[in-house]
């Protein structure tokens, strides 16, 4: 079987959920024998080539974006001539610019769609685009959703459901295992900033609430420590130093899976105050609780309060009240035993609920039965 994955990013060089999910996704099916390649979009206006761990990963020319969607003249050629050969399309959605690429290519290939998100922010655009969206998902022979709560509560899943498989993300279990060369790093981390390390891991976008996050942390008595970067990071930092939070309030800017898989060890809890449903999974929850952390999230209506079941691993709160995640972040710092419990029960339900290899295997269920 060939498969053909498709988005608008591709990990590495993009951070982002998305794009690690599909480079894990494309890893395992690659273990299983299945041939898969990636098409996504350049940074810049040239086509390039390359491989991941024997995956060819092709990157078309792009001349900027506009509302967040890729520009992409060539998309629709170099979708036609790879994915003329594959037995499985499958696509990432939301990137109008693929989509409106496959409408445009038709072809024979089964489509598969993983459908992570609504289109948020742009209303406007998502109300012209629904038309051509609708069209699109009626040509999928299956659609993914990655948790029950997002199919439910999407307006747009909800016109499909008859389609529609639940399959969660996935992470892989065995990267979150402390090797003994890491605990004299966890343990500097600890001592540098502890004790009461809150962490942030991802972009600094607008729907992610790290605003409400750094003004709950005036009152917390603990030290934050914000992994990542984007373009709200000017705002925060004029935001910590407004609030005097520079001595408690951290920016460590990117770091290597490596080195984020030492600050997941070294804190305490994670925290995700996202704010609007553009957040509708929150794989770095899953990353805190394989590390046996417990969690704070909010509630979205979206898969973060499928991942992170509250007062079992962590707890969920209203999005946009600086009060309420003040007393969650400061009732897991006061409470070290509650830490340690809601940490091992958020490790065994990423072990049997959100493996990599179950996602795989589900992923490839989906594609077996697409194509018969």
């Amino acid at each position: 079987m060939k498969v053909l994955q498709v988005y608008k990013d591709y990990y590495p060089p993009v951070k982002g959920g998305i794009e690690g999910h599909i480079n894990l996704l494309s890893r395992g099916l690659a273990e299983r024998g299945i041939e898969v390649e990636v098409l996504v979009s350049n940074t810049r206006p040239q086509r390039t080539a390359a491989s991941d761990n024997g995956i060819p990963i092709t990157r078309v020319p792009e001349f900027g974006r506009v509302a967040s969607s890729p520009v992409n003249p060539t998309f629709p050629f170099w979708l036609n001539r790879l994915g003329k050969d594959a037995d499985i399309l499958h696509f990432h959605f939301p990137n109008p610019t693929a989509e409106l690429s496959y409408l445009l290519c038709g072809g024979e290939s089964k489509l598969v769609v993983t459908y992570h998100s609504d289109i948020v922010r742009q209303a406007r655009l998502g109300a012209c685009y629904g038309p051509l969206l609708s069209r699109f998902l009626r040509r999928a022979g299956a659609i993914i959703a990655t948790s029950d709560n997002y199919l439910q509560s999407s307006r747009v899943l909800g016109r499909f459901q008859d389609k529609c498989s639940v399959i969660p993300l996935g992470v892989d279990l065995g990267r979150f295992r402390v090797r003994p060369q890491q605990a004299a790093e966890i343990d500097a981390v600890r001592t540098r900033y502890g004790p009461g390390i809150v962490l942030f891991v991802g972009r600094f976008r607008y729907y992610k609430g790290l605003h409400v996050l750094i003004r709950a942390m005036s009152r917390v008595e603990g030290t934050l420590l914000l992994i990542g970067s984007g373009p709200l990071e000017e705002d925060l930092r004029q935001l910590v130093r407004s609030l005097r939070l520079e001595d408690r309030v951290f920016f460590l800017g990117e770091l290597s899976d490596r080195e984020v898989d030492i600050y997941l060890h070294a804190c305490d809890l994670l925290v995700l105050p996202s704010i609007l449903r553009s957040e509708a999974f929150g794989l770095v929850l899953l990353e805190a609780m394989a590390c046996g952390k417990p969690v704070v999230s909010t509630e979205l209506g979206t898969g973060t309060s499928f991942v992170n079941r509250h007062e079992e691993t962590g707890f969920v709160v209203p999005p946009n009240d600086s009060v309420a995640l003040e007393r969650a972040i400061s009732f897991f710092l006061a409470s070290p035993e509650t830490r340690i419990n809601f940490g091992r029960a958020g490790r065994m339900r990423v072990e049997r609920y959100f493996s990599c290899e179950t996602m795989v295997e589900r992923v490839l269920a989906v594609y077996r039965r697409d194509r018969s």
